[in-house]
């Protein structure tokens, strides 16, 4: 037990003790979850002032050594006579508490934090036994000089796995430094990607000005006047990964008088500080580190800077950044070498800022109920019973995004994260609270019925993503629902929301696909007959799930001080443009939600996309195309084309998106009323009555773009409308016609003499007015100044893809797929990530090529 700043007990330290490895919360933690034992925070617990470090009598502390143990010069801890003593972080009363003395905080698990002065002696004499000598080049005195040799029974784990890693640190001490790669660890091969890093430090107390690369106030001079590393120093390599999963976090042992040393450790034996991550324009300008007590002062390029847990917001990248300022230091930024995660042990999520800014459900208990007066609800997802299978990964997500690199997906670690059998370290799952209008009429009550929010993860570029497992099991809004996502329809969202973002299309991700053998009943197209299907769950990753039904509900039911804290949460962390003291503020985040949503519309346009279901729950207010159900691409161009079949009044036809959108943002409105004064609700119905000019300004900018048009010219609206008229009345494929124009070259349009692989344009030509629209297109062309035919080619396959999504090639994956052959959902993969470029596999599949005759009437329904 631990006592706060408050005199109350706080189990944190009990509920979150594991064994070294294991960092998955465990049930004990989900049913000692409850509202009346909050989290603690830095400001509830005793500062380092008001806890003291003292070992217990009997016990001598770290520092006490024998005089007559010889000290090694590479021994951080010693010091002249007329140093200042420094409290050792490792102590008796250190384990005994499981406390971080230097901040205060509660440690997630028993661990060591190498990071003080003495720490290094500790840790090699660890390695050796007792009553071992002391040999050049080794560490000195064993663990019962420094007083750890006894310990409670109670501890006696702890004090074991401590051991355990000193022994690792030490050996990594004696491997990598000062001798260089031993033979037996050969440096090894790891994943490296580069960044640059352009954020400024925050300056230390004992430094504020900006110094010359490598050198302090008194020049080339480290802590206290201690010479700073020779630039030319070998860096010390990496560590295997067989040694540990990790690569190495380096800290300097800055020695009174002394050239000071590089030691390494992994950075899982150097603790988890609750410190921000630092970056900053010079790695020689480095004024901290997050680990506990570490100081870099005046020292040279070469550094580590790892990005550890941190609850909360900033808090969840478990990444090393090796900084090296390879050129001139005038350039004004470092290069950076990224080293991703190859495990899960130390990669954490948060879901700690949306419980502590939003209110969330009192009831914990897993029922579908009415809930009120709150933002979320905490629910745990529903393992599957049989065996979970992983279909497929994207390889960009897991690196660009989560900073893991590829290898991961091969674990179970992994896959049982991503199938939510366990959640991560720091992960509260919820469930979000939300409303809307379903085809036109309001729906009360909906929210995520078989999605769980399980955390926000910070990757390095410092972006906030938030990951969601969809398909995990039910929730309080599950209402009539299983929870259960089928892998028919999950293959579907796992393919497309990829292929939109390749498409240039503002979008959600998908980072992993599994299915199961568990059975799941759907009535695929609403005719009595339930057919046996197998669950999937899709992990899927976006800035924010908050859509406009996430504020609809919340007006609906006048909660308007919830309302408008939802709202200023939202203005604060995803509008950066909008002002969040402003009197303005709801005014000017209602203008942007418009402006970005005439823009998504425009671009679901371009690529003849229909969502299918443009619900207000299922629009986003960061205006990114999300819940990827009965959408489709339209392959023969019909401005009346309905991907869904459960759309009777074909009232999300694709021809009608944009009045859609309109409808919902005049929703939005409704939503925002009670915030705004008189004044303020007429300026925003002005700024709804835009909306028609904006649709329709970029809407003719992308199809001007997809026929090679620059400039203006009154006749482009003709022109395009003209096209769109000739593409109907033949039934034209609207991607691949457009795809063909930006292919052929301007004489054999002229001559009328189209190839025959240009099948589209085969068809199109057909039409008697085709000749008409060709020479006043090609006319148009002429006005392009300086523009050769190779260049409007080139310019126009930059916009017009060759590949998307048809509704036929994901059908035939999902067939496949129910057959355990994934052969298809991998090599559709690979195609869409390059739409643009012709790829030889999908040229024998087939992609480019007219529609099957057996999927001419294909369509989905909302059945998922």
């Amino acid at each position: 037990m631990a006592v706060n700043s408050r005199g109350n007990t706080c189990r944190r330290s009990r509920r979150f003790t594991h064994t070294p490895g294991d960092h998955w919360a465990t049930p004990a933690f989900r049913r000692d979850l409850s509202p009346h034992r909050p989290f603690p925070t830095t400001e509830t617990l005793p500062r380092p002032q008001d806890t003291a470090l003292q070992p217990r009598a009997g016990r001598p502390p770290l520092d006490s050594v024998p005089s007559s143990v010889p000290r090694q010069p590479w021994v951080a801890s010693q010091r002249s006579p007329a140093a200042p003593a420094r409290r050792s972080c490792i102590s008796p009363s250190f384990i005994r508490r499981r406390r971080c003395h230097w901040r205060g905080d509660l440690c997630a698990r028993p661990r060591l934090a190498l990071s003080g002065l003495t720490c290094a002696r500790a840790a090699a004499a660890a390695a050796r036994s007792p009553d071992s000598p002391a040999r050049p080049g080794e560490p000195g005195p064993g663990l019962r000089a420094a007083g750890l040799q006894e310990q409670p029974r109670r501890h006696r784990h702890q004090h074991e796995a401590m051991v355990r890693r000193l022994k690792v640190a030490a050996e990594l001490q004696l491997r990598l430094w000062p001798g260089g790669p031993s033979s037996r660890n050969p440096e090894p091969e790891v994943r490296q990607r580069k960044s640059v890093c352009l954020a400024s430090p925050a300056p230390s107390r004992s430094s504020r000005g900006r110094f010359p690369p490598g050198k302090g106030r008194s020049g080339r001079r480290g802590l206290n006047g201690a010479a700073s590393p020779d630039p030319a120093q070998p860096v010390p390599p990496a560590v295997s990964a067989k040694m540990h999963p990790w690569p190495t976090s380096c800290h300097l042992e800055m020695l009174q008088g002394a050239r000071p040393t590089i030691t390494n450790f992994p950075s899982a034996y150097l603790g988890r500080s609750r410190t921000r991550s630092i970056r900053f324009p010079f790695c020689c300008l480095i004024r901290r580190l997050q680990f506990p007590r570490l100081l870099l002062l005046g020292v040279t390029c070469h550094a580590v800077v790892c990005s550890l847990w941190r609850p909360g917001l900033e808090g969840s990248a478990s990444l090393l950044h090796l900084y090296s300022n390879k050129s001139n230091p005038e350039q004004g930024y470092c290069e950076r070498e990224v080293r991703l995660a190859s495990s899960l042990d130390f990669w954490t999520l948060s879901s700690e800022n949306l419980i502590a800014m939003l209110p969330v459900d009192p009831v914990k208990e897993n029922y579908v109920r009415k809930v009120k007066n709150c933002v979320f609800s905490i629910a745990f997802p529903t393992p599957f019973k049989s065996r979970v299978h992983l279909v497929a990964v994207s390889k960009q997500v897991l690196e660009d995004i989560l900073d893991l690199d590829l290898s991961v997906s091969e674990t179970d670690d992994f896959i049982q994260l991503v199938s939510g059998e366990k959640i991560v370290l720091g992960s509260i799952p919820l469930a979000h609270r939300y409303g809307g209008h379903q085809f036109g009429i309001w729906a009360d009550q909906l929210g995520d019925g078989r999605a769980h929010l399980i955390g926000i993860y910070m990757n390095r570029q410092g972006e906030k993503w938030e990951l969601q497992l969809k398909g995990s099991g039910k929730t309080p809004y599950s209402r009539n629902g299983d929870g259960r996502a089928v892998l028919r329809s999950s293959v579907r969202e796992f393919l497309c929301s990829e292929a939109m973002h390749y498409l240039r299309i503002p979008t959600s991700r998908a980072a992993s696909l599994v299915v199961s053998d568990d059975a799941v009943w759907r009535d695929q197209f609403y005719n009595g007959n339930a057919v046996k299907e197998r669950g999937a769950v899709v992990l899927r990753v976006a800035k924010s799930w908050f859509r406009i039904g996430s504020l609809e509900i919340l007006a609906h039911y006048g909660e308007l001080d919830l309302l408008r804290m939802l709202l200023d949460f939202i203005i604060q962390e995803h509008f950066p443009s909008v002002d969040v003291k402003e009197p303005n503020r709801y005014l000017d985040f209602f203008s942007t939600v418009v402006s970005e949503t005439a823009q998504l519309i425009a671009l679901w346009m371009s690529v003849g996309f229909a969502h299918g279901v443009c619900n207000t729950d299922n629009f986003s207010l960061l205006s990114i195309t999300i819940d990827y159900g009965p959408f489709g691409f339209m392959e023969a161009y019909n401005p009346d084309f309905v991907p869904n079949t459960s759309d009777d009044e074909r009232r999300y036809k694709i021809g009608n998106q944009a009045n859609i959108g309109m409808f919902n943002l005049n929703k939005l409105l409704q939503a925002l009323n009670p915030l705004l004064d008189p004044r303020q609700k007429q300026l925003a119905a002005q700024i709804l009555e835009g909306y028609p000019i904006l649709y329709d300004t970029r809407f003719r900018e992308l199809f001007k773009a997809k026929l090679g048009l620059l400039g203006k010219s009154k006749g482009d609206d003709d022109l395009i409308a003209f096209l769109l008229h000739l593409m109907e009345k033949t039934e034209a494929d609207f991607t691949m016609t457009f795809r063909q124009l930006s292919e052929i070259t301007q004489s054999q349009l002229r001559e009328l003499s189209i190839p025959q692989q240009f099948w589209a344009l085969k068809m199109i030509s057909k039409h008697k007015l085709f000749p008409g629209w060709v020479s006043q297109y090609l006319l148009r062309l002429k006005s392009n100044m300086n523009d050769s035919d190779s260049e409007r080619r080139k310019r126009m396959t930059n916009v017009n893809p060759r590949y998307v999504l048809k509704n036929w090639m994901a059908e035939s994956a999902v067939q496949k797929a129910e057959r355990n052959d994934f052969s298809e959902v991998h090599l559709l993969q690979q195609v869409l990530r390059r739409p643009f470029q012709k790829h030889s596999a999908a040229e024998t599949a087939g992609y480019s090529s007219p529609t099957p005759s057996w999927a001419k009437d294909l369509r989905v329904s909302c059945s998922s």
